[in-house]
């Protein structure tokens, strides 16, 4: 169920509504979506589809999405923060993008202040360097995903992928889904090939010869027959949004003439 409110939005010209959408169910519950009308009833989901809509009628900078207000004063303050921000100066001004894996961490790995203290008798300083570069990793971590199911902005569930029927999870209580997360996170975040667990140790006692930087899975080989299986489905998909962005323009470019023909009848 969803709690729909649709008000008058000032900010934009005359006749432009604005609607709230509060989910009151799922894992989502008590979040709210935020769309726009044009005054024909066509729907906007986000600010740069209004905005390549309205073009150069409406100067949306300092425009509000989700209040549907002007606030000029946070465009000028995030201006100032990237001006002298040495951080994303360094970075470019771009946004720092955490893709980290849901690891636990300790308070030690936070950024904080940290007080050297010299005069201490017999203080050493010890550098490991494997320690340094290589952070520790809980085992199945994977599990704490299992449950957890993905929904369009319906709340409709997405369906999930069917992995192939080579490869077997290995651990405890693991499901498909635990599995594919595992690779998608092992192919998102690792450089190195991806193998599987290649010690057989590992399905006998996994707590103990589980290499945490392989998924969760057996050992497995790809074959130049799953090569193209997976190729072809990558071609369909591409010509199935090729022809899902013509008709979208094609939708578009007749809208566009609907309303220019209705602008000069009235």
């Amino acid at each position: 169920m969803m709690e729909r409110k649709k008000t008058d939005c000032p900010a934009l010209p005359p006749g432009w509504k604005k609607e709230e959408v509060i989910r009151k169910s799922g894992l989502s519950a008590g979040k709210s979506d935020v769309y726009y009308y044009s005054p024909t009833g066509k729907k906007f989901r986000s600010k740069p589809q209004l905005s390549r809509y309205l073009g150069n009628t409406v100067d949306l900078g300092c425009f509000d999405f989700r209040t549907g207000k002007m606030m000029p004063g946070k465009m000028q303050k995030n201006k100032q923060r990237f001006r002298h921000d040495p951080l994303s100066l360094a970075k470019g001004g771009k946004p720092d993008l955490n893709t980290a894996l849901p690891i636990r961490q300790t308070a030690s790995i936070f950024k904080q202040p940290v007080t050297k203290i010299t005069s201490h008798p017999g203080n050493k300083v010890k550098a490991d360097l494997q320690r340094a570069t290589e952070q520790p990793r809980q085992l199945f971590w994977e599990r704490r995903l299992k449950g957890l199911r993905s929904s369009d902005v319906t709340e409709e569930v997405l369906r999930t992928m069917d992995l192939p029927k080579g490869l077997q999870s290995v651990g405890p209580d693991s499901s498909d889904d635990t599995l594919l997360s595992a690779i998608a996170s092992a192919l998102h975040m690792s450089s190195s090939p991806i193998t599987g667990q290649t010690s057989v140790a590992a399905e006998k006692n996994p707590a103990i010869w589980l290499n945490t930087s392989q998924p969760l899975c057996k050992a497995f080989t790809v074959t130049d027959e799953h090569i193209r299986e997976q190729e072809l489905k990558v071609y369909q998909a591409r010509r199935s949004l090729e022809d899902a962005l013509m008709a979208d323009g094609k939708a578009r470019a007749a809208e566009n003439t609907r309303e220019l023909l209705e602008g000069k009848t009235a």
